[in-house]
C-alpha cells in the first residue's frame, strides 16, 4: 500500500484552506492547515510533506516568502501559489523562486486537482531523475575499481615474463648494439668495416629477438587474458 501524501495548506482565510481540503481529501491526500508563514514553515520544519499550498496576502510573511524559504531549504519540495491578487510582479517573483503553479482566485475543484496533480508528477520525475544518476554513479565508481583491479592483476601476472625476457635478451642486445656502433666507428676511418658490423650484428639481434618472442608472448597472454577473464 503507498504511503498517503500530506499536503500543507498555507491561507489565513479559512473558507479556501476548507475548499483546498474538501477537494484533495476526497483524491485520498492528508490536508494539513497553517494559518500564517510562521506556522507554515514551524510544521515544514518539524514534518515531511509532499506539497505546500499558500496565499500571498497573509499577515505577516508573505506566500511569496514563503515560497522563497522553502524552495531554498527544501528545492524538491513543490510550491503553489494562490492569490487573488495575481499581478504580473508577484508572477514573475514566484517564478523566479522555482514554484511549481501560480493559481488565481476564486479556485475551482478542476484547477486545484490539475496543480495538485502536475505539481506531484513533476516532483515524482525529479526524484526519479536524481535516483538514476545516482545509480549511474555508483556503477561508474564499480567499472572503474573493476577495471583497475584487472590492470592489477594482470600486471602482476605479466611482470615475471617480461622480466626474464628482459635478462635473458639483454647479453643478446648489447653484443648486437655493441657490434652495430662499434662498427660504426671503425667505418669512418674503414669504410669496408660498416658492412662488416651490420652482417655480425644481425645474427645477435634477430637471437635476441626469437628468445625474447616466447616470453613477451606469455606475459602479453597473461594481460589480455587476466582482463578478460576478470569481466566475466
Amino acid at each position: 500500500m503507498s504511503a498517503i501524501r500530506k499536503i500543507l495548506v498555507v491561507d489565513d482565510d479559512p473558507v479556501v484552506s476548507k475548499s483546498i481540503d474538501r477537494v484533495l481529501a476526497s483524491k485520498g491526500y492528508a490536508v494539513i492547515s497553517a494559518k500564517n508563514g510562521e506556522e507554515a514553515l514551524s510544521k515544514l520544519g518539524t514534518e515531511s510533506y509532499d506539497l505546500v499550498f499558500t496565499d500571498i496576502k497573509m499577515p505577516g510573511m508573505s506566500g511569496l516568502e514563503v515560497a522563497e524559504r522553502v524552495k531554498a531549504a527544501q528545492p524538491w519540495l513543490p510550491v503553489v501559489i494562490v492569490t487573488g491578487y495575481g499581478t504580473d510582479a508577484y508572477e514573475a517573483r514566484a517564478a523566479a523562486a522555482g514554484v511549481s503553479d501560480f493559481l488565481r482566485k476564486p479556485l475551482s475543484p478542476e484547477m486545484i486537482e490539475g496543480s495538485t496533480d502536475k505539481a506531484l508528477h513533476e516532483r515524482d520525475a525529479g526524484t526519479l531523475t536524481a535516483a538514476v544518476a545516482a545509480t549511474v554513479s555508483v556503477s561508474e565508481v564499480v567499472e572503474a575499481k573493476v577495471e583497475s583491479r584487472t590492470k592489477n592483476v594482470a600486471s602482476f601476472l605479466a611482470a615475471p615474463f617480461i622480466g626474464l625476457a628482459y635478462i635473458v635478451a639483454m647479453p643478446f642486445v648489447a653484443a648486437g648494439m655493441l657490434a652495430w656502433f662499434g662498427g660504426k666507428a671503425l667505418a669512418k676511418k674503414l669504410p669496408i668495416v660498416k658492412p662488416i658490423a651490420l652482417t655480425l650484428a644481425a645474427p645477435v639481434l634477430g637471437l635476441a629477438f626469437i628468445v625474447a618472442a616466447p616470453f613477451i608472448g606469455l606475459a602479453l597472454f597473461g594481460w589480455y587474458g587476466t582482463k578478460a577473464l576478470l569481466k566475466l
